[in-house]
């Protein structure tokens, strides 16, 4: 043992047990299995380690030691693609699934936690080293607080308003609302829908939120957590009894149509506003600023 051997222990259990922190297991979450989440913290507990060795590492002069952490970065990235190839593999098994912009998502979140513990455990460390063990304390409990703040994203409620809507069927057409939905011409389906489908309509609270929710990504992932969430009535090869979501080309709207084991429309509706937003989703178009003005 060394003057070192204390910071460094801090810094590795504060950052593993802030990456058991950031296990959010739920309806939406991968992974949802024990060997997925030893992984994971496996590679939590390393990530740990490297920011926790950092600060004596340059203390000691031995910059060549802080090159592994361009080493861990490339793991973390293997990481990435691991659980992007697994999850597509088993999307496709899905009843209703994720898209590959919600797997896109999941897979980014898995490897920037690995980045968070390593921020933590470097802040927990440098402060232990530099002033004493509460310092370290404080700084741990700051660092955990920045780190909470980037770990979740926004909510489909922050930018949109859910309501119930309508299922109904003008001829063979059927409607949320007066959203268009699709085409089914058979009567024991139409029957099946009006029995047990329900239908919401999302509205955008401006301009750019109405861009994000036409995203077809974004849209397919309000689908699979209401299918996960609620359950879904339908097997394989029933295609007209498919949820879907639709959008209103006037005004952007979308309407919603799912038909759920679980027919509870407020438990839908909670479940819509908890959606995340998927970065790969937000659109900003009234920041777009005019280019070429000026110009002659």
């Amino acid at each position: 043992m060394n003057e070192y051997t204390f910071s460094i222990l801090f810094g590795v259990t504060v950052g593993t047990l802030s990456r058991i922190y950031m296990f959010r297991t739920d309806y939406r979450q991968y992974p949802t299995y024990p060997h997925g989440m030893i992984i994971h913290l496996a590679l939590g507990f390393i990530a740990a380690a490297l920011g926790a060795l950092v600060v004596p590492s340059i203390m000691e002069e031995e910059f060549t030691a802080v090159t592994f952490l361009t080493l861990a970065a490339s793991q973390f990235r293997e990481v990435r693609n691991m659980e992007r190839k697994t999850l597509n593999e088993m999307d496709s098994l899905e009843l209703v699934p994720r898209g590959a912009s919600y797997i896109e998502g999941i897979a980014v979140t898995f490897e920037g936690r690995n980045y968070l513990v390593i921020f933590i455990s470097f802040v927990s460390s440098l402060a232990y080293l530099s002033v004493n063990l509460w310092a370290a304390c404080i700084a741990a409990f700051l660092a955990f607080l920045v780190a909470k703040k980037y770990m979740t994203g926004s909510r489909l409620g922050e930018i949109a308003e859910v309501e119930q809507a309508t299922v109904s069927f003008d001829g063979a057409g059927l409607y949320v609302d007066n959203i268009y939905i699709m085409n089914i011409g058979i009567p024991v389906r139409q029957q099946e829908i009006l029995k047990h489908g329900l239908g919401f309509v999302i509205n955008p609270k401006n301009f750019d939120a109405r861009s994000t929710i036409g995203n077809l990504g974004q849209r397919q992932a309000i689908l699979h957590d209401l299918a996960i969430s609620l359950g879904v009535y339908r097997d394989s090869g029933t295609p007209a009894l498919v949820p879907l979501i639709k959008r209103d080309l006037d005004d952007g709207r979308i309407g919603i149509f799912i038909l759920p084991q679980n027919k509870s429309a407020d438990l839908a509706m909670k479940v819509i506003t908890q959606v995340p937003t998927l970065e790969n989703a937000i659109r900003m178009p009234t920041e777009t600023k005019e280019k070429g003005s000026g110009q002659s």
